[in-house]
């Protein structure tokens, strides 16, 4: 009896083991070996990312600047790939057999392999993707992917919406939610509002026979996740305005930016020349980004109005006045007399023929070099401080309160601080101690190493029409409908300058306004709009000077402050300010009473019909 009781449990320890032996086996090809697991599911299932709709862009009226179109991924499983037609294949795709060898060898390198799907063939339009789907299901191991690429119904503001690009292997591996050949914002409001727009994925698992047809959800669905569209925009720019204005800058090299003061809402930002935003869509992308690569004279493709830094030229004048009288060195009603050029400077930079000598007035109203080089000279010779290097850090300190050598902070990808040059900076050129106002009295009438963008001239204009705050400029006014988003608070902030006395900047504003009624910016009224303005010849040293206009309108309760910059154009008066005059009258009016100015200006070609004709009596 004993034998048989041990026999039998012999025989049930053995049954018992191959048990064991066959689920621990089971439990390494189901859990543990990721490559035969990955076969199977493979095998049945297809895991389809559903990518979301990337939020539409409109204009501060509700108009229509971005939406999304279908378009189509050739995904590949090059594992799944059987008994393929090539030449059949690759006359379908109008690709050719290396081509086609290219990329199955891409499909099969790392970071992919042979048992994982990739991208085959990217961005297929809706037409290219209907002829292929009628004969998909002859290629094994190929399928289609849907997802969207971006339109814009009117060709404008390409460097303030940014453009979309693939994730590189930089992207993905710093942040997970990115895979190989996902698609996120590379500039513009794409990049900065990117979390935003983008929405959120879903995958939907789907039945595949052998014949690599999908046979429907798994599960009916229940283990889908729905992918999550991402917020609209509302920019803050009027689309009408951003239009003319680039129809105005067309065939000029240089940026126009339009300030609500009010509010720090950009209502239009420029730069020229510029390019169509749907040029940078789908399959063309690359080949029509490196052609304007290509273009080195225009530059089409660099953002000036944010990244490009200009000496500001005659309209730091506004802030060098606005130093002198808040430190107590300059009144109203001083007068310096005009040389032909301060004499420190060897008699540059010359002024045009005035009377003099002037007061501060006069002095912004006919734009006077030697008058703000003796301003420059008080300031930093002032006898309270009583040492060169104080005084300047006073005076640099209270420029870069007006947003000036540093960034603005506005919602814009990549902009720049500009220069405001700091004491260690000077000591290296010079040698400590080695420097003093006249060494770099230039600075006083926004030459020398100063260099500020066009968005952060506008700002300062914005500023002196606000009499001493600003709002931080901004692009967006409202995301997925709401005003009051919180990503929008800091853009509610009024930030204050060193300078508070209102009165001081009433005295800057007279003389602005004595520009527009009988001094360098005469020719520019406005009938009914009385406004303010400052123009400006910023020297170039590689070329013809710039021309620089800022203004505001009207001068109480301003709507509208603009900063243009136009590159080798001369006098503030010639170019820059007809434009900046002609966009504060179609904002603010919308019409244009000065029709043969528009028609110089949409006209006027700065960069293929060689010099310009400078108007006499500007500066």
């Amino acid at each position: 009896m004993n034998q048989l009781g041990d026999r039998k449990f012999f025989i049930i320890g053995i049954f018992i083991l191959i048990g064991l032996i066959y689920i621990s086996r089971l439990f390494y090809i189901q859990v543990i070996d990721d490559t035969y697991k990955l076969d199977a599911r493979n095998q049945a299932f297809r895991y389809k990312t559903e990518y979301p709709i990337r939020g539409y862009i409109y204009d501060r009226n509700g108009k229509l600047l971005v939406y999304n179109e279908a378009a189509y991924d050739l995904m590949v499983l090059p594992k799944d790939v059987k008994d393929l037609d090539t030449n059949d294949f690759c006359e379908l795709l109008g690709i050719t057999k290396e081509q086609f060898l290219k990329k199955m060898k891409k499909a099969v390198q790392a970071p992919n392999s042979p048992r994982r799907e990739s991208i085959f063939e990217k961005q297929l339009s809706p037409r290219e993707y209907a002829s292929l789907q009628e004969r998909l299901y002859r290629f094994k191991g190929f399928w289609v992917q849907s997802r969207t690429l971006r339109k814009y119904p009117k060709k404008i503001a390409a460097h303030m919406l940014g453009y979309i690009g693939e994730a590189d292997k930089n992207i993905t591996e710093k942040n997970p939610y990115y895979k190989d050949g996902d698609y996120l914002g590379i500039s513009g409001i794409e990049k900065t509002y990117e979390k935003v727009l983008r929405g959120k994925k879903g995958m939907r698992i789907m039945m595949v026979d052998v014949h690599n047809r999908e046979k429907g959800s798994y599960m009916n669905g229940i283990y889908d996740t729905m992918a999550i569209s991402g917020k609209p925009l509302t920019t803050t720019i009027d689309a009408d305005l951003q239009e003319y204005g680039e129809k105005l800058m067309q065939n000029k090299i240089g940026s126009l930016v339009a300030i609500d003061p009010q509010t720090g809402e950009i209502l239009a930002i420029i730069t020229s020349p510029t390019y169509d935003p749907n040029l940078l869509v789908g399959r063309a992308r690359n080949k029509n980004f490196a052609t304007l690569l290509k273009d080195t004279v225009g530059n089409p493709l660099f953002n000036r109005s944010t990244m490009a830094s200009y000496p500001p030229g005659s309209t730091f004048k506004l802030v060098m006045a606005l130093i002198g009288l808040n430190e107590g060195v300059l009144t109203a009603s001083t007068r310096y007399p005009c040389a032909r050029g301060y004499p420190p400077l060897g008699g540059r930079p010359k002024c045009h023929p005035h009377a003099s000598p002037m007061d501060l007035h006069g002095a912004i109203g006919t734009s006077c070099n030697s008058y703000f080089s003796y301003v420059f000279k008080s300031v930093i010779d002032d006898k309270k401080y009583n040492n060169t290097y104080k005084a300047y850090q006073n005076w640099r300190d209270i420029a870069m309160s007006f947003c000036l050598g540093v960034k603005t902070g506005s919602d814009l990808a990549n902009e720049l601080r500009g220069n405001v040059p700091s004491i260690k900076y000077y000591d290296k050129v010079f040698g400590k101690g080695s420097w003093k106002a006249s060494t770099v009295i230039s600075l006083g009438i926004g030459q020398a190493e100063m260099g500020i963008t066009p968005l952060q001239n506008a700002n300062l204009v914005s500023i002196i029409a606000n009499k001493g705050y600003y709002y931080t400029p901004h692009i967006v006014k409202a995301i997925g409908g709401n005003a009051n988003d919180t990503l929008l608070d800091r853009f509610k902030v009024k930030h204050y300058t060193k300078i508070t006395d209102t009165a001081i900047y009433n005295d800057v504003i007279r003389g602005m306004a004595k520009a527009v009624e009988g001094g360098t910016a005469a020719g520019l009224k406005i009938e009914g709009i009385p406004y303010c303005a400052k123009t400006g010849t910023a020297q170039n040293p590689h070329g013809k000077d710039h021309s620089v206009f800022v203004c505001f309108a009207p001068i109480e309760k301003p709507r509208i402050a603009v900063g243009i910059l136009i590159e080798n154009a001369g006098f503030g008066s010639t170019w820059a300010g007809p434009i900046a005059r002609l966009m504060m009258e179609k904002y603010l009016t919308g019409k244009i009473t000065r029709p043969d100015l528009e028609k110089r200006m949409l006209e006027g070609d700065l960069i293929h019909k060689g010099k310009v004709v400078e108007e006499k009596k500007t500066h």
